[in-house]
């Protein structure tokens, strides 16, 4: 574990058990706050609904306090929230107009595109904070994929307990 870094990524379940919802953010900003001591600047949240969302959110929550931090977006696609619920898009298109920056991969929703956007977080990151509970899906190919690339991961879910 290097102790100087610079750019983290997100990745975590699109859903948040109530038992975990209080604690969750407490515990990130706690971890956020280490790694902006550590010399982290750039975030990246891939924009999907649950721990991305929070993530994102707590970077911009940060930002007023530590200038130098700044949020990118790595989207899968432009229609990402095509069949999400109303309140859902207000935050995303909130998170979206304050990011310092986001880029779309592709125009409309093709298969791959979710999984090409977890590599792209990954891709030139130093160290994953993952919220991880479930020994399947995105989250978890993500997280083992950052490992694979050498990165520190950070998983929340093991600060909370059940």
């Amino acid at each position: 574990m290097s102790l100087e870094i610079k750019t983290v990524c997100f990745t975590g379940h699109r859903e948040i058990p109530s038992d975990h919802a209080y604690a969750l953010p407490r515990v990130l900003e706690r971890e956020l706050v280490t790694l902006i001591e550590r010399g982290a600047t750039v975030f990246r949240a891939g924009g999907a609904m649950g721990f991305d969302t929070l993530a994102a959110l707590k970077v911009l929550e940060l930002r007023d306090i530590y200038p130098q931090i700044s949020l990118e977006l790595i989207l899968p696609c432009e229609n990402q929230t095509e069949r999400w619920p109303q309140v859902e898009v207000r935050t995303y298109e909130y998170v979206l107009k304050h990011a310092d920056r986001y880029e779309f991969l592709y125009p409309k929703y093709i298969d791959g595109c979710m999984l090409e956007r977890n590599r792209r977080l990954v891709k030139g990151s130093d160290v994953c904070v993952a919220y991880c509970r479930q020994n399947r899906g995105g989250t978890l190919y993500t997280v083992t994929h950052a490992m694979k690339q050498g990165l520190e991961v950070i998983n929340l879910a093991d600060f909370l307990f059940d």
